[in-house]
């Protein structure tokens, strides 16, 4: 089914179907295939990218004249438009995951067993990954990367303000794919921007095996809400930068400051910051007054405002706010316990660090804060796949099963057990 992207697909519920059983049918080519070919696929999908520069401009282009008619703000049709760097910036990233170590295949802890037989975990493909974003159509071209390169089969929905956009990738994707040998169905974009497609992919579970949502948070609450179908995801980024009354004050200060002023409207900026009593006095005027340079609002508890004077004063909602601007939660803690109580009970178990010189301090907060990311003297913002080595992530997943934290390629794989024997029978 090759429906342009004006058309109305007549049957929504059909042409998914379909879609998921053409997703399906090409996870199992894909398994067969090698990392030869999965990377052959993405150089040929990067120079497709690359020679299709004027079309995928044009296409941007009525994508954009339609925002605008819309209404979309000067942000979002800034995430909306490809220029010519971030179109060279899409091939460049694909060439990037092809040259990334493949996961799938590896065999880890293979061990003799007192039968002989001998026990090993191999990584696999998930299968099929249904991936529902907004806005940004390089996304499409980043999740058909990394899913193809885990071996994974992709249905990949964007937004419907991208829709011209993220066809006119599509297409390369489908040169590529062709010229490696693989699979077009191995990543199908969805043609139709019908909400009801959204449904549809939510409930098939007997073709997709992950669902991973990335955009906001009624995005990602919608999905939660109606999948039934595993999902990796995290609803909010409440993260937290802890200083102690055994830091360092100019790394504290570094830190703090980094943590909130580096991005404004990212899921590992800091949102609130404690800092203990025997170290408030000092740490927080100095902090204050470069906050205030950046133009940040600050938000404190009574303790806070007794030191900072005439700021405003927070209130329950603010301890529990993914801000994504200039605005600081801030309040001053009795000890590490305190701060660790209020991380529990605030906290969305995203990115929180701790800012200590002391090494027994640092252990306890690394065991008992319960966060996918958990850090000691460094910037909440280093919580990314690109700067944990993996190359490159789908997304943040802040679920306690599967996957953990940036999800790259390994985070889009499972295990299975396999059995070596030379002819044991067990008696």
């Amino acid at each position: 089914m090759n429906a342009t992207p004006e058309s109305l697909v007549p049957d929504v519920a059909a042409y998914m179907r379909q879609v998921g059983e053409q997703a399906r049918a090409a996870a199992r080519l894909l398994s067969r295939s090698d990392t030869a070919a999965r990377n052959q696929a993405l150089h040929a999908i990067a120079e497709a990218i690359e020679a299709a520069v004027d079309s995928l401009k044009a296409e941007n282009a009525r994508d954009l004249e339609a925002g605008r008619e819309r209404g979309l703000d000067a942000a979002l049709l800034d995430r909306l438009e490809l220029t010519d760097d971030r179109i060279a910036a899409m091939a460049e990233g694909l060439r990037q995951i092809a040259a990334l170590p493949d996961p799938v295949g590896a065999i880890s802890d293979l061990n003799y067993r007192p039968s002989g037989i001998q026990v090993g975990r191999m990584r696999v493909p998930l299968g099929v990954i249904g991936i529902i974003y907004e806005s940004r159509p390089n996304v499409t071209a980043d999740a058909a990367a990394l899913c193809l390169k885990s071996g994974n089969a992709a249905i990949l929905r964007g937004g419907s303000e991208a829709q011209h956009s993220n066809q006119a990738i599509a297409a390369c994707i489908r040169i590529g794919l062709g010229q490696a040998g693989l699979p077009g169905t191995a990543v199908q974009v969805i043609e139709t921007p019908d909400r009801a497609a959204v449904g549809e992919l939510l409930r098939m579970q007997d073709c997709v095996d992950v669902i991973i949502p990335r955009g906001g948070k009624g995005l990602i609450e919608r999905v939660s809400n109606e999948s039934r179908i595993p999902v990796i995801k995290h609803l909010d980024g409440v993260c937290h930068v802890y200083i102690d009354d055994r830091a360092d004050p100019d790394k504290a200060y570094a830190i703090a400051l980094n943590a909130k002023t580096q991005r404004y409207g990212t899921c590992n900026t800091m949102e609130t910051l404690l800092v203990h009593t025997g170290i408030a006095d000092s740490i927080l005027p100095r902090l204050a007054e470069a906050y205030r340079d950046k133009g940040v609002e600050l938000r404190g508890c009574e303790r806070t405002r007794a030191i900072l004077g005439d700021i405003t004063a927070a209130t329950d909602a603010d301890w529990d706010t993914e801000y994504l601007a200039p605005i600081l939660a801030v309040r001053v803690v009795d000890d590490l316990d305190t701060a660790m109580d209020h991380i529990a009970a605030h906290g969305s178990q995203h990115t929180d660090a701790i800012v200590t010189e002391d090494y027994g301090r640092a252990r306890r907060f690394l065991r008992e804060v319960d966060s996918s990311s958990v850090m000691v003297n460094a910037s909440t913002r280093f919580a990314d796949g690109f700067e944990y080595g993996l190359g490159a992530e789908i997304g943040i997943s802040t679920d306690k099963l599967h996957a953990r934290g940036p999800v790259g390629l390994e985070g889009l794989t499972t295990l299975k057990f396999v059995v070596l024997g030379d002819g044991q029978v067990r008696g």
